[in-house]
């Protein structure tokens, strides 16, 4: 096993590379939300490489919220999804993408999230909401 994948993986760096170098651009505590960039690349579309596949969409809305989650509990708390819903308003096509992600409210054990993605036009293209689960972060 290669020891510099392992550490990527435990990194969280293999994941976010995957998901087209997903990162976190800036945190708001006033409105307890993230913003978050990424690239679109054409192997995560469909339609002869034209439309992001809505599972990218989602993936990119779950880790802005999840992120959020994390910076509101000063990296105390991770989040696992109970439920999410998302809404494809717009196209999502290869380029740069921007996410926001921000948390409605947060109780000892479960959090409310809502997420904005926006395409490369810089156009709202799809929300969601989730139900999450707090649990301890490993790396606290």
């Amino acid at each position: 096993m290669d020891d510099d994948f392992e550490a990527r993986i435990r990194s969280g760096k293999a994941l976010s590379e995957s998901m087209g170098d997903f990162h976190v651009v800036d945190w708001h505590a006033d409105t307890r939300s993230v913003r978050a960039a990424f690239t679109v690349r054409r192997e995560y579309c469909h339609t002869n490489g034209t439309i992001a596949q809505g599972g990218f969409v989602t993936a990119w809305l779950d880790a802005a919220m999840a992120h959020a989650v994390r910076h509101d509990t000063d990296h105390q708390f991770g989040v696992v999804s109970l439920e999410i819903k998302v809404s494809f308003l717009e196209r999502v096509g290869p380029g740069p993408g921007q996410v926001h992600g921000r948390v409605v409210r947060r109780g000892k054990r479960v959090v409310f999230l809502e997420g904005d993605l926006y395409n490369a036009e810089g156009r709202l293209a799809a929300q969601a909401t989730s139900t999450g689960m707090l649990i301890a972060s490993a790396t606290g």
